[in-house]
């Protein structure tokens, strides 16, 4: 396993297509543990995760993306919220839920449904933040973001994303790449890179290999002239604070505050993205209660 999971980003010097390439195994077992999910959910996570590491690497300081996969499938959601500086986020609606195996491998397509939406948002530190929405595309969340990529944002894309689960639940390899025809596209181009991609054989072969993202890319462009424009560490990374979990409280007004702390002696919230538990007493509510509305 690598000691860091990483990014690297490359761009065809002749031909407007920007590729973007990554190892995310160390960040897929962090959280799939802190989910304490079983490997199907975690084969789906993973991807999503690493989906996400990806978007986030295309935006500007301090822009953060999410994405929200949500189907009529056993694991019913997944949602995954990625920062410009490669810090990563996610979890599973169902994490322990089971499927029989699909051609001898995790069903994440049956896993996620059929049927069902992909909504991506984007905070670009605008007034509001932009919303796209399609509709799964097979659920096997590469092909999705692709899909969404091409619909909502108008960008020819190829997406690669792979998780491979041991028995124990672990993933011995995970990562995945990004590519993109930017306008104006060179059709001869785009047709050579699809060609050139579906001979790959899949990405965690690659990284179990001993394989690197920059190993990656070169297969993508081979025979073409590229170069790497920049390598970023990826990590996760959770936003919740215990300052960020008072402020929430808010929302539930005065009244909701005290029935709270007048049933439970305490208010406990746990972090939907990292797990993180944090116990609240009447003492370190005072404050609330004399200025919530």
């Amino acid at each position: 396993m690598n000691p860091i999971d990483y990014l690297v980003r490359g761009i065809a010097e002749e031909d407007n297509v920007r590729a973007l390439a990554c190892v995310t195994t160390n960040v897929v077992n962090e959280v799939c543990l802190r989910h304490e999910t079983y490997p199907l959910a975690g084969a789906a996570l993973g991807r999503a995760l690493t989906a996400g590491a990806l978007m986030g690497a295309l935006l500007k300081t301090r822009q953060t993306v999410a994405l929200k996969f949500e189907g009529n499938g056993p694991l019913e959601k997944i949602i995954v919220e990625a920062e410009s500086n490669g810090a990563v986020r996610g979890y599973v609606r169902e994490p322990k839920a089971v499927l029989p195996l699909k051609d001898g491998k995790l069903d994440v397509a049956g896993g996620l449904g059929r049927a069902g939406l992909l909504t991506v948002t984007k905070d670009l530190r605008m007034k509001e933040p932009y919303t796209g929405t399609v509709q799964l595309y097979t659920s096997e969340i590469a092909e999705d973001l692709a899909y969404y990529l091409m619909e909502s944002e108008q960008i020819p894309s190829a997406v690669g994303l792979g998780v491979y689960m041991e028995p124990d639940g672990r993933a011995s390899a995970a990562g995945g790449f990004l590519i993109q025809s930017l306008p104006p596209s060179d059709d001869a181009m785009v047709d050579r890179l699809v060609a050139q991609i579906g001979k790959l054989p899949p990405v965690t072969e690659l990284f179990r290999s001993g394989k690197r993202p920059e190993d990656l890319l070169e297969l993508i462009f081979s025979g073409i002239s590229y170069r790497i424009l920049e390598k970023r560490a990826i990590a996760f990374r959770c936003s919740c604070s215990r300052e960020r979990v008072e402020r929430a409280l808010f929302t539930l007004g005065k009244k909701g505050v005290e029935e709270l702390l007048d049933e439970r002696g305490q208010v406990e919230m746990t972090c939907e993205f990292c797990r993180e538990r944090y116990v609240l007493t009447e003492k370190d509510l005072a404050w609330v209660r004399g200025e919530v509305q």
